[in-house]
């Protein structure tokens, strides 16, 4: 008993160190290999928001082969706006993600009660602005100048119903667009706003009304405010949103529509002009790729059109107006020049008068006495000072209905 004893424990001696021998002796990792995260609100399903940043993962991940990085990905999906999210980043912490995309605007609270207790993993919050300012070494935020897609679309919707009425299916007066939106934030207001004025570039006489949801992701939310909109006369339909239940209601009414994050013409065929998006995998790759060559993520990244971090989707030529592509392509190229300034005072107002004052917001979203000054040089210049968006004027000629969110 006493010999099968000392073999036994020389035997397990032994196997531990010939296992510790074989860690010292392993390959080490590989350099140009990383592990990411991806913490998503919704899921590719939606074929609207995750959907776009499910295409940018994908499409990053090509790119960065191409370079000669491998990168492991760690997706997870259908995370709240509340301690599931905290939990969602521990995970992928634990898990071994060296950088973190945190996908939705109210992630980045929930993202920010973890990154201090992981100082080596770069954590990344997505259309959101309190990581581009709070000091930390390892927090970023992202995004892109949507705005610029925003306008273009809103030129296609206003040239449909320019066509409209000089037809003699609507009058002037009945030009009026119905936008769908998640919340009363910044980033929704820029978005219908920008829509709004490209619109108006081309179709004087259109008029909005604007319905928010109170949530990024309702399917049925989105449809019934949509339907709604509709009733009220409006006959053409855009969203800030994410799911392409206000395409299918804009079909089923017989009215027309554009999109946001996917071409929505497959399902609405008869209604949906042109969608705009962010090109995710722009960003994705641009980060991952400082990641691995040991370069700095920048704190607060944005880009545009011009850059391609900003696309439209293929125009329905089967129902836009006449000399629409030819338009986009007029537009791309003063946006691109500078010589078509979104939201140039201008063209706009605000309780009848000329806006000559207004700022950047900070953090807090409150105006301070060190906020930006955000209208000079005839226009108001969003997403200058911070990547997310802080236009939150009221202009003339958009009807909120409700602005309980």
């Amino acid at each position: 008993m006493k010999k099968s004893l000392f073999v036994l424990i020389a035997l397990l001696i032994s196997g531990v160190v010939f296992a510790g021998g074989s860690a010292e002796s392993a390959a080490p990792a590989d350099p140009n290999s990383v592990k990411v995260g991806l913490l998503c609100i919704g899921d590719e399903n939606d074929q609207g928001y995750t959907f776009n940043f499910i295409r940018g993962r994908d499409e990053a991940t090509e790119m960065l082969k191409a370079d000669g990085i491998n990168v492991e990905w760690v997706t997870k999906f259908n995370i709240g706006e509340d301690a599931t999210c905290t939990d969602a980043n521990i995970e992928a912490a634990e898990e071994g993600c060296q950088i973190i995309f945190n996908n939705s605007y109210g992630f980045e609270p929930f993202m920010l009660e973890v990154v201090d207790d992981y100082p080596d993993i770069e954590f990344v919050s997505c259309t959101n602005c309190a990581s581009a300012f709070d000091g930390r070494a390892n927090t970023h935020n992202a995004f892109a100048n949507i705005y610029e897609g925003r306008y273009i679309a809103g030129v296609v919707a206003g040239m449909k119903l320019q066509q409209m009425i000089d037809e003699g299916q609507i009058t002037p007066e009945q030009a009026v667009i119905g936008y769908v939106g998640a919340y009363s934030f910044a980033e929704v207001i820029s978005g219908f706003t920008s829509y709004f004025l490209g619109a108006r570039s081309v179709c004087p006489s259109v008029t909005m009304k604007v319905m928010f949801v109170g949530s990024w992701s309702d399917a049925t939310a989105e449809s019934d405010a949509a339907l709604a909109l509709i009733d009220q006369g409006c006959v053409m339909i855009s969203q800030h949103s994410d799911n392409t239940t206000p395409a299918t209601a804009a079909q089923s009414r017989g009215v027309y529509h554009t999109g946001y994050n996917n071409d929505m013409t497959g399902i609405a065929p008869n209604a949906s002009l042109i969608s705009t998006r962010i090109d995710w995998g722009i960003y994705f790759y641009e980060a991952i790729k400082a990641y691995v060559e040991g370069e700095e993520i920048p704190q607060d990244w944005c880009k545009g059109m011009g850059e391609g971090a900003v696309v439209m989707t293929a125009l329905n030529e089967a129902i836009a107006a006449p000399g629409t592509a030819e338009k986009i392509a007029e537009v791309e190229a003063g946006l691109a020049d500078g010589s078509i300034q979104v939201f140039d005072t201008s063209t706009f107002t605000v309780g009848g008068e000329t806006l000559t004052h207004a700022f950047a917001l900070d953090t807090d979203g409150d105006f301070t006495a060190d906020s930006e000054e955000a209208v000079y040089d005839g226009a108001f210049h969003e997403s200058v000072f911070q990547s997310a968006p802080y236009f939150t004027v009221q202009i003339d000629g958009i009807e909120w209905l409700n602005a309980a969110y």
